[in-house]
């Protein structure tokens, strides 16, 4: 140890300041060395702040945004996926209904076909009764008439007069389905020589009232089963109410009265041109 350093302090106060001075010299030199350098200059934050601001407000709208369009896809997505299950589920739901469109139709087709063979069978079984009460049997051979056994012939057609008791007596509906069932229909006079022709047929007999024709009044108008209106009115005195029906009977003019009410009847057909 020196003796002279630790008898005089102010020796090595001074020496301490000579070394911060020279320290400090040190880094201003450095520090002028630096900033001599061609071309370098130290950032300033002023200068990063209006692009880092830039780059914040992009995320802040972008960002949402994205979150935005998202959800849309997203909810997008879905709504295709329930329509795609509905389109599937209206798929199943045709080709089922196909299927059994399918089914049907073959049913039909045999409904057709079943029909087709009843009926060309029945028009032969028609054909063959035809035959049969046209021109019956004989020990000759066949012989065939203008009209079948019961009905008489008059013009060109076949009447049958049904002069049925009171207890088998018919209203005007179930007297024209009962000549129905014997290929005919109530009488439609066509003029005057067939209506006397009519008369003189409808017996006053069995305490019969009178004889159903196809005539009755329909919309206020006397009008016959063939849809024609009566011509003559003088044929029957009586106005034309919805639910009357007319009558002939011998020796008086034809009368209406409830068609609901039973009477005798007159049926008519066609007769066959032999």
């Amino acid at each position: 140890m020196d003796v002279s350093s630790e008898k005089n302090p102010n020796v090595s106060s001074s020496a301490e300041k000579t070394e911060e001075a020279d320290y400090v010299n040190a880094a201003k030199v450095a520090a002028k060395n630096i900033t001599s350098i061609p071309g370098h200059q130290f950032p300033s934050f002023s200068k990063f702040f209006p692009l880092l601001a830039s780059y914040w407000l992009i995320l802040l709208v972008v960002i949402p945004l994205h979150i935005h369009f998202h959800l849309i896809a997203q909810s997008e997505l879905k709504q295709l996926k329930a329509n795609q299950k509905l389109l599937l589920e209206e798929n199943y739901n045709l080709t089922s209904l196909n299927e059994e469109l399918r089914k049907e139709r073959k049913n039909l087709t045999e409904q057709i076909e079943t029909m087709e063979k009843t009926w060309n069978e029945q028009n032969v079984s028609r054909a063959q009764w035809s035959i049969d009460q046209y021109c019956p049997k004989g020990n000759n051979g066949r012989t065939c008439t203008s009209c079948q056994n019961g009905w008489e012939k008059q013009f060109s057609s076949c009447y049958a007069y049904n002069d049925a008791k009171p207890p088998d007596q018919r209203n005007w509906e179930d007297a024209r389905e009962n000549c129905r069932t014997k290929n005919s229909d109530l009488t439609v006079v066509f003029d005057q020589t067939e209506k006397d022709y009519v008369n003189t047929q409808s017996h006053d007999i069995h305490d019969i009232q009178g004889y159903w024709i196809g005539l009755r009044a329909e919309g206020g108008k006397w009008r016959w089963i063939d849809g024609s209106d009566l011509t003559n009115q003088t044929w029957i005195q009586q106005q034309p109410i919805d639910g009357q029906c007319v009558t002939s009977l011998q020796g008086r003019e034809w009368k209406s009265m409830s068609c609901d009410e039973k009477n005798a009847w007159h049926c008519e057909k066609k007769a066959l041109s032999v």
